[in-house]
């Protein structure tokens, strides 16, 4: 079993189930682990894009957070990514503001109690997911990628079970073939390590800039289509509060919880989204998460999905 770097402790601001971060549904569950009881493991590229990083996660009764550290990585930068992909970066508390002035919102925090989102580790993390998960099931590309970061990552033994950390870029840059992966793949995928090495997906940059200045960004890269290049903007950087009106399931669960006759037009959505300022992304996950919990029915619309 690896050996522990180091024991820190993360206490929540208001709200947070580590359960309910361990069976996250969507999005980010292709690059962790399914939840191992009361615990959850992680294993990843740090933030320093030269390490690879491990954490083993347990919650005590007063709602504690106990993380071991694995890796070379400087614990205290690992604790603030670790923090960053459980949302915990945030103020719960303020949070907790956006139910009190929507009752809608109200309920579904409270059916779904310290619900926050869950991050993929990072642009880096998700941009390569997006090239591996293209015109692939999700299944497929995730046996993939845990194939390849055994292969050329890192693999940990922790005490939830074995866990492999995905390739750094300079180790993506080494890989010139690999079964399941062609050519072009091979080739998009170290123009993403190569977007990563320049400091293009540092996740402070891509928040620090207007959301339809990120999402160009973004979308210079190599095979990062619209879908995608939301993908990465709000579920990998800890962006709060950029409204997307690309998720199709969006407008049909609000419908449904707001009681409307037709699904939520864009207009509609952005006068209901004032009153969850400063975490409009995080509302739009919440309902995404509540209507797929229901099994609510939608209309999925042409393009890419995720």
């Amino acid at each position: 079993m690896s050996e522990a770097q180091r024991e820190l402790t993360i206490t929540p601001d208001g709200a947070f189930s580590l359960a309910a971060a361990a069976s996250f549904g969507f999005g980010p569950n292709t690059g962790r682990p399914r939840p191992d009881g009361d615990s959850m493991s992680l294993a990843f590229v740090a933030d320093d894009l030269a390490h690879h990083a491990a954490a083993y996660l347990t919650q005590d009764a007063d709602g504690v957070l106990n993380c071991r550290i694995y890796g070379d990585a400087e614990p205290e930068r690992v604790v603030a990514q670790v923090r960053r992909v459980l949302s915990l970066d945030q103020s719960g508390s303020a949070w907790a503001e956006v139910g009190a002035r929507d009752p809608v919102i109200g309920r579904l925090q409270s059916e779904l109690p310290g619900l926050r989102p869950v991050l993929f580790h990072s642009p880096y993390e998700a941009a390569a997911w997006a090239i591996l998960s293209q015109r692939r099931h999700r299944t497929q590309a995730t046996a993939v990628r845990k194939r390849l970061s055994a292969a050329h990552g890192r693999v940990f033994q922790l005490p939830g079970g074995e866990r492999e950390a995905f390739p750094t870029p300079s180790e993506l840059l080494q890989i010139d073939s690999f079964p399941s992966l062609e050519p072009q793949r091979i080739e998009r995928l170290h123009a993403i390590a190569r977007a990563a090495l320049a400091g293009q997906l540092d996740p402070a940059r891509l928040l620090a800039m207007p959301s339809d200045a990120a999402m160009a960004a973004l979308l210079q890269l190599p095979g990062i289509g619209p879908t995608y290049a939301g993908l990465i903007l709000l579920r990998s950087t800890g962006a709060t509060d950029i409204l997307t009106l690309g998720e199709p399931r969006i407008p049909f669960y609000v419908r449904h919880f707001y009681g409307l006759k037709q699904p939520a037009t864009p207009a509609e959505l952005a006068t209901l989204a004032e009153a969850w300022r400063p975490f409009r992304t995080w509302t739009c996950v919440l309902i995404r998460v509540a209507g797929d919990r229901d099994g609510l029915a939608w209309e999925p619309q042409s393009g890419g999905g995720r």
